[in-house]
Protein backbone atom coordinates (compact mmCIF):
# COMPACT_ATOMS: atom_id res chain seq x y z
CA UNK A 1 0.00 0.00 0.00
CA UNK A 2 1.02 3.29 -0.94
CA UNK A 3 2.83 5.61 2.23
CA UNK A 4 2.66 9.16 2.01
CA UNK A 5 4.40 11.22 4.80
CA UNK A 6 3.45 15.22 5.76
CA UNK A 7 6.40 16.84 7.04
CA UNK A 8 4.66 20.20 8.67
CA UNK A 9 7.06 23.03 9.56
CA UNK A 10 7.64 27.08 10.03
CA UNK A 11 11.37 28.84 9.00
CA UNK A 12 12.49 31.70 8.43
CA UNK A 13 15.55 30.02 6.97
CA UNK A 14 13.86 28.40 3.97
CA UNK A 15 16.91 28.95 1.45
CA UNK A 16 19.25 26.95 3.94
CA UNK A 17 16.45 24.17 4.36
CA UNK A 18 16.42 24.02 0.53
CA UNK A 19 20.19 23.35 0.15
CA UNK A 20 19.83 21.00 2.75
CA UNK A 21 17.52 19.01 1.10
CA UNK A 22 19.62 18.99 -1.95
CA UNK A 23 22.60 17.42 -0.49
CA UNK A 24 20.67 14.89 1.61
CA UNK A 25 19.15 13.80 -1.89
CA UNK A 26 22.74 13.47 -3.07
CA UNK A 27 24.13 11.82 -0.09
CA UNK A 28 21.47 9.17 -0.62
CA UNK A 29 21.63 8.53 -4.06
CA UNK A 30 20.58 4.86 -4.91
CA UNK A 31 19.86 4.35 -1.51
CA UNK A 32 16.65 6.41 -0.53
CA UNK A 33 13.29 4.84 -1.29
CA UNK A 34 11.10 7.71 -1.70
CA UNK A 35 9.60 7.87 -5.35
CA UNK A 36 7.84 11.70 -5.20
CA UNK A 37 8.53 14.81 -3.20
CA UNK A 38 6.35 18.04 -3.16
CA UNK A 39 7.20 21.33 -1.44
CA UNK A 40 4.49 23.69 -0.67
CA UNK A 41 4.99 27.25 1.04
CA UNK A 42 1.65 28.71 2.96
CA UNK A 43 0.14 31.50 0.61
CA UNK A 44 -0.71 33.13 3.77
CA UNK A 45 2.35 32.52 6.03
CA UNK A 46 5.88 32.57 4.20
CA UNK A 47 7.30 30.95 7.08
CA UNK A 48 4.93 27.84 7.14
CA UNK A 49 5.95 24.85 4.99
CA UNK A 50 4.60 21.54 3.98
CA UNK A 51 6.50 18.60 2.50
CA UNK A 52 4.67 15.70 1.10
CA UNK A 53 6.82 12.45 0.50
CA UNK A 54 5.22 9.62 -1.26
CA UNK A 55 6.91 5.89 -0.76
CA UNK A 56 5.75 2.49 -2.15
CA UNK A 57 4.93 1.28 1.17
CA UNK A 58 5.27 1.71 4.96
CA UNK A 59 8.40 -0.69 5.20
CA UNK A 60 10.00 1.41 2.37
CA UNK A 61 9.42 4.73 4.11
CA UNK A 62 10.95 2.92 7.49
CA UNK A 63 14.09 1.58 5.10
CA UNK A 64 14.56 5.27 4.02
CA UNK A 65 14.11 6.52 7.88
CA UNK A 66 16.87 4.05 8.90
CA UNK A 67 19.83 5.46 6.69
CA UNK A 68 22.12 7.51 8.86
CA UNK A 69 22.11 10.50 5.97
CA UNK A 70 18.28 10.80 7.10
CA UNK A 71 19.22 10.92 10.72
CA UNK A 72 21.28 13.37 10.08
CA UNK A 73 19.57 15.77 7.97
CA UNK A 74 16.48 15.28 10.62
CA UNK A 75 18.69 17.38 13.30
CA UNK A 76 19.86 19.65 10.74
CA UNK A 77 16.31 20.15 9.10
CA UNK A 78 14.99 20.33 13.52
CA UNK A 79 17.80 23.05 14.01
CA UNK A 80 16.90 25.26 10.86
CA UNK A 81 13.20 25.64 12.04
CA UNK A 82 11.58 28.21 14.03
CA UNK A 83 9.24 24.99 15.92
CA UNK A 84 9.64 21.65 16.25
CA UNK A 85 8.18 20.09 13.00
CA UNK A 86 5.36 18.05 12.84
CA UNK A 87 4.55 14.61 11.23
CA UNK A 88 1.98 12.90 9.93
CA UNK A 89 1.85 9.14 8.74
CA UNK A 90 -0.88 8.31 5.89
CA UNK A 91 -1.53 5.01 4.16
CA UNK A 92 -3.17 6.41 1.02
CA UNK A 93 -6.48 4.22 0.27
CA UNK A 94 -7.45 6.01 -2.63
CA UNK A 95 -5.53 7.62 -5.57
CA UNK A 96 -7.13 9.39 -8.51
CA UNK A 97 -4.57 10.65 -11.61
CA UNK A 98 -7.19 12.94 -13.31
CA UNK A 99 -5.58 13.78 -16.01
CA UNK A 100 -4.62 9.91 -17.27
CA UNK A 101 -8.18 8.78 -16.19
CA UNK A 102 -9.00 11.79 -18.63
CA UNK A 103 -6.09 10.23 -21.48
CA UNK A 104 -7.66 6.89 -21.14
CA UNK A 105 -11.55 8.48 -21.21
CA UNK A 106 -10.10 10.03 -24.83
CA UNK A 107 -9.36 6.49 -26.02
CA UNK A 108 -12.56 4.82 -25.22
CA UNK A 109 -14.70 7.67 -26.41
CA UNK A 110 -13.66 8.33 -29.64
CA UNK A 111 -13.63 4.40 -30.18
CA UNK A 112 -17.42 4.19 -29.32
CA UNK A 113 -19.91 2.76 -31.63
CA UNK A 114 -22.63 4.70 -32.96
CA UNK A 115 -22.70 8.90 -33.30
CA UNK A 116 -19.58 10.39 -32.13
CA UNK A 117 -20.01 11.70 -28.88
CA UNK A 118 -19.25 15.51 -27.94
CA UNK A 119 -15.82 15.82 -26.81
CA UNK A 120 -15.76 19.27 -25.33
CA UNK A 121 -15.45 17.75 -21.95
CA UNK A 122 -12.28 16.23 -22.77
CA UNK A 123 -10.00 18.61 -25.21
CA UNK A 124 -9.91 22.07 -25.53
CA UNK A 125 -11.66 24.89 -28.31
CA UNK A 126 -8.41 25.36 -29.31
CA UNK A 127 -7.21 21.74 -29.41
CA UNK A 128 -3.25 21.12 -31.07
CA UNK A 129 -2.93 18.01 -33.22
CA UNK A 130 0.54 16.73 -34.45
CA UNK A 131 0.36 13.86 -36.51
CA UNK A 132 3.57 13.24 -38.88
CA UNK A 133 1.35 11.27 -41.41
CA UNK A 134 -0.57 14.25 -41.76
CA UNK A 135 0.73 17.47 -43.43
CA UNK A 136 -0.59 20.33 -41.88
CA UNK A 137 -1.58 19.99 -38.15
CA UNK A 138 -5.18 19.71 -36.60
CA UNK A 139 -6.16 22.94 -34.63
CA UNK A 140 -9.28 22.79 -33.13
CA UNK A 141 -12.06 20.95 -31.56
CA UNK A 142 -14.21 20.99 -35.25
CA UNK A 143 -10.94 19.90 -37.32
CA UNK A 144 -10.48 16.84 -34.27
CA UNK A 145 -13.58 15.90 -35.06
CA UNK A 146 -13.21 15.44 -38.63
CA UNK A 147 -10.17 13.47 -38.65
CA UNK A 148 -11.75 11.39 -35.98
CA UNK A 149 -14.22 10.96 -38.25
CA UNK A 150 -12.10 9.78 -40.66
CA UNK A 151 -11.12 6.93 -38.81
CA UNK A 152 -14.32 5.66 -37.58
CA UNK A 153 -15.79 5.82 -40.98
CA UNK A 154 -13.15 3.56 -41.80
CA UNK A 155 -12.82 1.28 -39.39
CA UNK A 156 -14.66 -0.13 -36.07
CA UNK A 157 -11.47 0.03 -33.94
CA UNK A 158 -10.63 -0.36 -30.22
CA UNK A 159 -7.60 1.04 -27.81
CA UNK A 160 -6.00 -0.79 -25.52
CA UNK A 161 -3.89 1.32 -23.30
CA UNK A 162 -0.72 -0.32 -22.36
CA UNK A 163 1.39 2.04 -20.16
CA UNK A 164 0.92 5.72 -19.04
CA UNK A 165 3.44 7.97 -17.64
CA UNK A 166 2.24 11.14 -15.99
CA UNK A 167 4.61 14.16 -15.21
CA UNK A 168 3.48 17.92 -14.66
CA UNK A 169 0.59 18.94 -17.39
CA UNK A 170 1.92 15.92 -19.68
CA UNK A 171 0.67 12.17 -20.36
CA UNK A 172 2.44 9.51 -22.31
CA UNK A 173 0.22 6.54 -23.60
CA UNK A 174 1.27 3.72 -24.99
CA UNK A 175 -1.31 2.29 -27.07
CA UNK A 176 -2.63 -0.64 -29.40
CA UNK A 177 -5.01 0.01 -32.02
CA UNK A 178 -7.07 -3.03 -33.67
CA UNK A 179 -9.84 -2.58 -35.91
CA UNK A 180 -11.90 -4.06 -38.42
CA UNK A 181 -11.57 -2.66 -42.14
CA UNK A 182 -15.51 -2.00 -42.75
CA UNK A 183 -15.25 1.25 -45.29
CA UNK A 184 -13.26 3.62 -47.39
CA UNK A 185 -9.79 4.75 -45.84
CA UNK A 186 -7.11 7.12 -47.64
CA UNK A 187 -8.70 5.87 -50.73
CA UNK A 188 -8.80 1.66 -50.19
CA UNK A 189 -12.18 0.29 -50.09
CA UNK A 190 -13.21 -2.09 -47.27
CA UNK A 191 -11.36 -5.18 -47.04
CA UNK A 192 -12.91 -6.49 -43.78
CA UNK A 193 -9.27 -7.52 -43.01
CA UNK A 194 -9.01 -7.46 -38.78
CA UNK A 195 -5.60 -5.08 -38.39
CA UNK A 196 -3.61 -3.63 -35.58
CA UNK A 197 -1.01 -1.30 -35.06
CA UNK A 198 1.27 0.41 -31.59
CA UNK A 199 1.41 3.68 -31.25
CA UNK A 200 2.41 6.69 -28.20
CA UNK A 201 0.66 9.72 -27.62
CA UNK A 202 1.94 12.48 -25.72
CA UNK A 203 -1.02 14.90 -24.05
CA UNK A 204 -0.62 18.38 -22.62
CA UNK A 205 -2.89 19.21 -20.28
CA UNK A 206 -4.40 22.73 -19.61
CA UNK A 207 -5.31 24.72 -16.88
CA UNK A 208 -8.97 23.26 -17.38
CA UNK A 209 -8.17 19.88 -17.22
CA UNK A 210 -8.74 19.07 -20.54
CA UNK A 211 -6.38 18.19 -23.52
CA UNK A 212 -4.83 20.85 -25.18
CA UNK A 213 -2.02 19.42 -27.24
CA UNK A 214 -1.28 16.25 -28.78
CA UNK A 215 1.93 14.77 -30.33
CA UNK A 216 1.25 10.73 -32.02
CA UNK A 217 3.48 8.26 -33.29
CA UNK A 218 2.23 5.30 -34.54
CA UNK A 219 2.94 2.70 -37.49
CA UNK A 220 0.71 3.46 -40.43
CA UNK A 221 3.08 2.08 -42.58
CA UNK A 222 2.69 -1.18 -41.24
CA UNK A 223 -1.12 -0.72 -41.16
CA UNK A 224 -1.26 0.21 -44.87
CA UNK A 225 0.60 -3.07 -45.45
CA UNK A 226 -1.60 -5.04 -43.56
CA UNK A 227 -4.66 -3.61 -45.44
CA UNK A 228 -2.87 -4.65 -48.70
CA UNK A 229 -1.83 -0.92 -50.02
CA UNK A 230 1.58 -1.90 -50.63
CA UNK A 231 1.20 -4.51 -53.33
CA UNK A 232 1.01 -2.80 -55.89
CA UNK A 233 3.89 -1.04 -55.35
CA UNK A 234 6.36 -3.69 -54.53
CA UNK A 235 4.87 -5.25 -57.92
Amino acid sequence: MTFVQLIDCRTSRFDEMDRLMDTWVEQTKGKRTATHAVVGKDRSDASHFIEIVEFPSYEEAMRNSNLPETDKVFRDLVALCDEMPTFTDLDVVRDEQLYTTTARRFFETIALHGNLPPLDGLIAERYHDHDPANEQDTIGMDAMRREVAMWRSGFDFAFSVEDQIAQDDRVCNRWTWRGTHKGDFMGLAATGKQVSMTGTTVFRFGDDGKIAESWWQYDRLGLMEQLGALDALEK
